[in-house]
């Protein structure tokens, strides 16, 4: 058998490929160390293809219906603070008339 057809094989029952340890001599590293890097890509690119739901049309709905709700939130806290502030302005109108009501001894 080739080294080619040992790879495969390898590879077909999910082992750690031979050449880890020419990898490790060629860049001067513990084999330990090259198995924790393949072990963060996989990991990596696991994380990556979890995170493709943002792209997906689901995702981007929820994202405008979450802005649109909080600029309607917005616009309701800025009525209800017109609102109090309106209703300030009533009460001291009031109690001004009230007082020239008074004043007058109506």
């Amino acid at each position: 058998m080739t080294k080619y057809e040992d790879l495969i094989k390898q590879k077909e029952k999910n082992k750690e490929p031979a050449d880890i340890d020419a990898l490790a001599k060629k860049y001067k590293m513990n084999v330990m160390d090259v198995k924790h890097l393949k072990d963060k890509v996989s990991h990596l690119e696991e994380d990556l293809h979890s995170k493709e739901y943002w792209e997906k049309p689901d995702y981007k709905f929820l994202v405008e219906e979450n802005l649109n709700l909080r600029r309607k939130i917005t616009e309701l806290e800025q009525e209800v603070l017109e609102t109090k502030l309106d209703n300030k302005k009533l009460a001291q109108q009031i109690s001004t008339m009230m007082e020239r009501m008074r004043d007058a001894n109506f």
